[in-house]
């Protein structure tokens, strides 16, 4: 042991400092700013101190804001304050300079700071011929790191070529070496000199030997640039010379696009044509309309990719299980939800690592506004690792948008999904035709057609684009259209999609999306933090019932921002502490009156009034249906803007109830003498559909029989003249309206007992879900026992 220890007598303990991500080394200054309140009271100690000592230790993890002793590590400095300087924002700033090695025995009682006893390494005055030996030749060899590297500045060298104490030189050399952070964790916990001087030595012969090639680099582009340089200056001179005597001739652009298609990768039919279209400008007059043309269409042959180079992609490069890891995690941090489209992508990524060709997926999503297809699509192509580009179809009329142009006419260009492969650079591109569903056409065409080629894997290998004559490979790009509505999109190309529906959000999808993507994104929009403010669970519950109606999240978006930008002006007015806490008594006056009402269940049972349920493009519905009879002659009137579906299902249920009017205790001519009116009062928009059916003909059965409606129940469902129940769609979304209606009992198809699988746990828990398939189990259910007269 080439160290003796010590301790002290007449100061048994330290103030101890801890460093993040900092390492304070024997012999060498350094400065640090403090502003932990343990760290302030531990300088402040220090400065007590007749020596200014204080014990400097790396914490174990630099992130921990308030490390106990156990996250502290065992070695450190002991070091003198030499100044200390308080800055205006109530930080401090410290010069320190390292003294000696020291290890902590022991961890004192303090809540101020952090108090240790130490042991403190003193270096031996002498040391073996081999350790001095060994400084010999690392100062010589620090003297050759210093010639390569210009960062070190002479004053340093001077400084080193000066030192004779050994250990004092194992600690310099330190500093102007790269050293990582665990490295120097490791020299610090190195007591002999002549172990940190081996490290030290075999780091400056590693880096003199990065630095000679990285001189031999810099010397040999160096050369390269001056004779590119001398070359661009003799080409200059000869276009002055060929100026002054009047030749206009360019042969010098021809050579230089026929030497970039040479090198360009492409199929032979497309090499074939450009060497054709090469030789036909050759013989052209360069200033003639037609060379024009060729150049132009040459140029757009040129920067387009024709084929999948080798290696192709940057996932083709990663291990599978490391794509899929990385596109689940990219999709999960960027979108709530959405699981199918996630394992659909998972799916696709799994299967390209089986196959040798993998033809690229063609995706159709379809959902209402704002539920995220679009930002989906960008997602997909960023978790590929994918280039990305959008093709707008939306008002489309004219089929030259998407096979554009032939050359014979003025101004021709390719279409837009050449266009679209142009700008992505990569033939395996993800490309996002958006609105397929808002095509449409007149006498230039029909776009729709047009796509039958693009969107089907048979055909798509060679898409012939009008202006450029020749075919080009669109199998490897992974399509992905969005549309609101199937009903807008041909059925030949929708027999070429993949269908993925989109349903819109739940109120609790709306919730966890406020708070990890909308909130935090608009109040970075609007320059502001948390701690400026705070909306709370029922406030956030409100803004999404009271002020927003729809499927999506864009006008749930818009409303925060509202509240965002008021509390932004708050922080202006009354600075950076201002704090806008958004609650359920102040939200009005935040946003204003609420806009929009959410169906609730009635107080009590009534007769002739049943909850119904429909999905609307902003989610599911809950609507009234009343049914009320007055002395006639046998009418039924039907108002509340009803669809003619629905107006059938309403004479298919008074049908059934003629049917079974002994069975229900009426008289079999009931309906010859009154009037039955069925009306659908609040009803925003014009409803149709048959799965009000079975609603409806228990609120005819309630005001018929004088037996009230419950108050709890709501159903859907088509009914049938033998009173059969029939599947309906949208179960969720209408289940889940109803949740928010304080409904507790679902009446549905048993043929929609499958869907009960997508709805949330927490919904299934608080309400009862009863499928059916004929509807006298309807009327026992969803009627009370009692008669009202």
């Amino acid at each position: 042991m080439f160290f003796r220890e010590t301790s002290s007598s007449d100061v048994p303990s330290w103030p101890l400092l801890p460093l993040r991500d900092v390492v304070v080394f024997p012999h060498t200054p350094m400065s640090l700013i403090v502003g932990r309140p343990r760290s302030l009271a531990a300088v402040h100690a220090a400065g007590q101190r007749p020596d200014k000592q204080i014990f400097l230790v790396p914490q174990c993890d630099g992130d921990r804001l308030h490390p106990t002793a156990d996250e502290l590590r065992e070695f450190g400095t002991l070091a003198t304050i030499e100044q200390t300087l308080h800055l205006p924002d109530g930080n401090t700033k410290l010069l320190v300079k390292g003294h000696r090695r020291a290890r902590v025995i022991k961890h004192l009682s303090n809540d101020a700071y952090f108090e240790v006893e130490l042991q403190v390494f003193e270096p031996e005055s002498t040391h073996s011929v081999e350790v001095q030996a060994l400084a010999r030749t690392v100062k010589t060899t620090f003297e050759r790191y210093a010639e390569l590297n210009r960062a070190v500045p002479p004053e340093m060298l001077k400084q080193v070529q000066a030192l004779d104490d050994v250990d004092r030189l194992a600690d310099v050399l330190i500093a102007p070496l790269h050293f990582k952070l665990a490295e120097r964790l490791e020299l610090l916990e190195l007591v002999e000199a002549g172990e940190r001087l081996e490290r030290i030595y075999k780091t400056l012969l590693t880096e003199i030997e990065f630095l000679q090639v990285e001189q031999k680099l810099r010397s040999r582009v160096q050369r390269e640039r001056e004779s590119s340089q001398r070359d661009q200056w003799l080409n200059e001179q000869m276009k002055s010379i060929q100026k002054e005597i009047g030749d206009k001739d360019t042969r010098t652009e021809l050579e230089e696009l026929t030497a970039q298609l040479q090198k360009k990768l492409m199929p032979t039919a497309v090499r074939r044509r450009t060497d054709k279209e090469l030789r036909k400008l050759s013989q052209m007059n360069a200033m003639s309309a037609e060379a024009a043309v060729i150049r132009n269409y040459l140029d757009w042959i040129l920067q387009l990719p024709w084929m999948l180079e080798q290696p192709a992609q940057d996932e083709s490069r990663l291990d599978i299980h490391e794509r899929t890891e990385h596109a689940s995690k990219v999709l999960d941090d960027d979108h709530f939800g959405l699981d199918k489209v996630k394992e659909r992508i998972l799916e696709y990524l799994a299967v390209s690592s089986l196959v040798d060709r993998m033809r690229g997926p063609i995706l159709c999503l379809v959902g209402p506004p704002g539920v995220g297809k679009t930002s989906l699509a960008r997602s997909i192509a960023r978790a590929t690792t994918r280039p990305f580009v959008k093709v707008a179809l939306g008002g489309v009329r004219d089929e030259a948008e998407i096979r554009g142009h032939r050359r014979t006419y003025i101004g021709a260009m390719p279409g837009k999904l050449i266009h679209g492969m142009k700008r992505a650079g990569r033939i395996d591109a993800v490309m996002l035709l958006d609105e397929i569903d808002k095509l449409s056409s007149d006498f230039r065409g029909d776009p729709a057609s047009a796509l039958l080629e693009v969107l089907d894997h048979e055909q798509n290998s060679e898409f012939s684009d009008h202006y450029l004559d020749l075919d080009f490979d669109l199998s490897h790009v992974m399509f992905i259209c969005t549309a609101n509505s199937l009903q807008g999109i041909p059925l030949p190309l929708r027999d070429r999609l993949e269908i993925i529906e989109i349903n819109g959000y739940t109120e609790r999808e709306k919730t966890e999306i406020a708070r990890r993507y909308l909130i935090p994104r608009q109040l970075e929009l609007n320059g502001i933090d948390e701690t400026n403010m705070e909306i709370s669970g029922a406030a956030l519950q409100s803004v999404i019932r009271r002020h927003t109606k729809e499927s999506g999240v864009r006008d749930l978006e818009r409303q925060l921002a509202r509240i965002c930008r008021k509390a932004a002006r708050r922080v202006v007015e009354h600075g950076a502490e201002a704090r806008v806490e958004v609650a359920t008594d102040n939200l009005d006056r935040l946003l204003g009156p609420p806009r929009f009402r959410v169906g609730q269940r009635e107080a009590e049972d009534t007769v002739g009034l049943v909850k119904g349920l429909a999905v609307s493009p902003w989610g599911g519905e809950l609507l009234n249906i009343e049914v009320a009879t007055v002395p006639g002659s046998g009418k039924l009137i039907l108002t509340g803007r009803l669809g003619d579906w629905l107006k059938e299902s309403a004479t298919t249920a008074l049908t059934y109830i003629r049917s079974r009017a002994e069975t229900l205790g009426l008289e079999p001519d009931f309906h010859e003498s009154i009037d039955i009116h069925i009306h659908y009062p609040g009803n925003p928009l014009k409803t149709d559909g048959p799965s009000a059916g079975i609603a409806m003909a228990t609120a005819l059965v309630s005001a018929l029989t004088g037996r009230p409606a419950r108050a709890d129940t709501a159903m859907t469902g088509e009914i049938t003249l033998r009173g059969r129940v029939l599947q309906i769609g949208g179960l969720k979304e209408k289940v889940l309206a109803a949740h928010r209606g304080n409904i507790t009992k679902i009446l549905a198809p048993a043929s929609n007992r499958p869907d009960l699988s997508e709805l949330p746990p927490k919904v299934l828990e608080d309400m009862e879900v009863i499928t059916l398939s004929h509807m006298d189990e309807v009327i026992k259910e969803a009627l009370a026992d009692t008669q009202t007269p």
